[in-house]
């Protein structure tokens, strides 16, 4: 009995810290703008394929999994340093590794196994359920940008480019890529909606960089917050907010369902909350950040949602 305790506990930690490691929540800000081009296919060339989507649904989560961790094995420095810094749930990684939880390398093991079940998919999507010539392109245009955003050498969150294929990544692709393997098209009203579902994870990523600003500084990181500074930052931060609410509210005019007007001006609210509190400075409050970070993906999501409502009614 007791020689099985202590397995059992180890094995107990191991799933733990696997599941801490996957960030589970975050995987919502690639599947909902998945859905999302899914309806879109349903709606506008009035195809759905349950098995197409399910593959497709599977193949984004494990692409995601190997963007997160890839980001947790390359980025262990800065997160043991921010560890120290700050307790935000929204920046310095999971805390896994800083806690000795797992040992190092599992990260970056399982992030190049889910990176090669994602490229089984894509495969199976492309040739054996015929979902068109662009199929593996589309799918490759995520999952390298994912995979090196934190991977060594080439490691795009220090080249100061990151956060810009994070925005596309998680905002035109996701969509354009769900509604082409159902429809064999990208409908056009697809490039203005993923135009604020961009914008607004954009806005994700560099407010969760200001948590960990002394910690990249520290190691060297260079990514774009530290490159721009806060000051900088926070420009930017305003600019890309105000042209989520802009882009979202004149979407009826590039031939989005005028109701998303309706289900959009809560998160144009929120939206412009973060913009007016980061312009006076208040993220230097560490629980006023993080209420902004969490408000930032609330946005994000709603942006998402709000063009699901507006097509699914």
């Amino acid at each position: 009995m007791t020689g099985t305790q202590p397995a059992v506990h180890s094995a107990g930690k191991m799933i733990g810290g696997w599941i801490a490691l996957s960030r589970l929540p975050f995987h919502l800000v690639g599947v909902i703008p998945f859905l999302l081009g899914t309806l879109l296919a349903f709606r506008l060339g009035q195809v759905f394929n349950l098995e197409i989507f399910l593959l497709g649904v599977a193949a984004v989560i494990l692409i995601m999994l190997s963007t997160y961790h890839a980001g947790e094995y390359f980025d262990r420095k800065e997160d043991s340093i921010s560890a120290g810094i700050h307790k935000n749930p929204f920046a310095g990684g999971s805390g896994v590794m800083p806690s000795g939880k797992m040992p190092p390398a599992v990260p970056l093991y399982t992030s190049v196994i889910s990176l090669s079940a994602a490229l089984a998919i894509g495969i199976i999507l492309r040739f054996v359920y015929q979902t068109g010539p662009w199929t593996l392109a589309l799918g490759f245009m995520g999952a390298l940008p994912g995979f090196f955003y934190s991977t060594e050498p080439i490691r795009l969150v220090k080249r100061g480019v990151g956060e810009l294929f994070i925005g596309f990544c998680f905002g035109w692709l996701p969509i354009a890529a769900a509604c082409y393997i159902q429809a064999g098209t990208v409908f056009p009203v697809i490039h203005w909606i993923s135009l604020p579902v961009g914008l607004s994870i954009f806005n994700v990523i560099l407010l969760n960089e200001f948590p960990d600003y002394e910690a990249d500084m520290i190691s060297g990181k260079k990514n774009l917050l530290c490159r721009l500074g806060k000051e900088g930052g926070r420009t930017l931060y305003i600019a890309a907010a105000l042209l989520v609410s802009i882009t979202m509210l004149l979407s009826p005019f590039f031939g989005v369902p005028f109701k998303v007007v309706w289900f959009a001006l809560p998160v144009v609210a929120i939206d412009l909350y973060c913009a007016t509190t980061v312009k006076r400075n208040l993220y230097d409050d560490p629980g006023r950040l993080e209420l902004l970070c969490g408000l930032t993906i609330v946005v994000n999501l709603g942006v998402s949602i709000s063009y699901l409502l507006a097509y699914a009614l």
